[in-house]
């Protein structure tokens, strides 16, 4: 009864194509909504909408850092903007100005 058993398994192996563990591709996911052709066609669609602006971003950027701008005159040095009405806690000298010595 046993060989009937394992013979059957076997039987009904080989009748659906062999072993669970063969290399069989295993069969694709298709989804509904969308055909895989479909789906190329966008992925390459976008992949080259994705290099045209690369290559698009690339040229204005090198254009806008390759013209000039404009420098302006520097302000005039007004008296008034720099005055100290109290000495500093640090001394008569400014934290950042030379310190000469005396």
């Amino acid at each position: 009864m046993a060989t009937a058993l394992v013979r059957s398994r076997l039987l009904r192996t080989a009748l659906r194509g062999g072993a669970r563990g063969s290399a069989a591709p295993a069969p694709r996911r298709s989804f509904s909504s969308s055909s895989q052709q479909h789906d190329e066609y966008e992925t390459a669609k976008w992949e080259k909408i994705t290099y045209l602006g690369i290559a698009t971003c690339s040229v204005l950027a090198f254009y806008n850092l390759s013209k000039g701008h404009p420098h302006h005159e520097e302000p005039p040095a007004y008296p008034y903007l720099h005055i100290r009405n109290k000495e500093f806690p640090w001394g008569p000298d400014g934290l950042f100005e030379d310190k000469k010595h005396h």
